[in-house]
């Protein structure tokens, strides 16, 4: 039982990866409040850990902050698409690489207050090169490989802003 039941729902924009709903939830006082929600299919992310101790990511640009990032493979699920087999494509799509070990780390919901999307973070291990296909809005993408033991640095200068990155780069340094 929800503690904010919808008594009204409508979707005001429909877009190619999100959609914006907005509803009318009662409140415990019997008030009704206004709730904005992007929703979103869900994404998965992978930490790929290559032979020699790299993490290898990628620096890409995002609109939305305006800067090049650098972060690890990730990419929102099709539709029908597993967590596991996203996990699988956008490795191959962004960094050119398959493994032999995808494990699951976590799933986490990285902005609860507004955004449905749920983000599976996968260990990648037992790196090999495939074909590279990348994909249009991966344009300028660029594969980076980090040493392990300079994470922390990279987080800690504010090198790795992104969430996802930072809970698997995390993940990764407790094992």
């Amino acid at each position: 039982m929800s503690l904010e039941p919808t008594v009204a729902s409508r979707a005001i924009y429909r877009g190619r990866v999100a959609t914006l709903r907005v509803d009318d939830v009662r409140m415990p006082s019997g008030r009704i409040e206004r709730r904005e929600i992007v929703e979103h299919p869900g994404a998965a992310a992978v930490v790929p850990v290559t032979d020699d101790h790299e993490v290898v990511m990628v620096r890409q640009y995002r609109k939305a902050v305006e800067s090049a990032l650098l972060e690890i493979p990730a990419g929102t699920l099709n539709a029908g698409e597993t967590a596991l087999a996203c996990a699988h494509r956008e490795l191959a799509e962004e960094t050119g690489l398959a493994c032999d070990v995808m494990m699951p780390l976590i799933t986490f919901v990285p902005s609860p207050g507004l955004l449905t999307e749920e983000i599976t973070l996968f260990l990648a291990r037992g790196l090999r090169p495939v074909p590279r296909m990348v994909q249009a809005e991966e344009e300028g993408l660029q594969v980076v490989r980090v040493p392990v033991d300079q994470i922390a640095q990279l987080i800690s200068r504010g090198d790795v802003r992104d969430s996802k990155t930072i809970i698997g780069l995390m993940l990764l340094s407790w094992r």
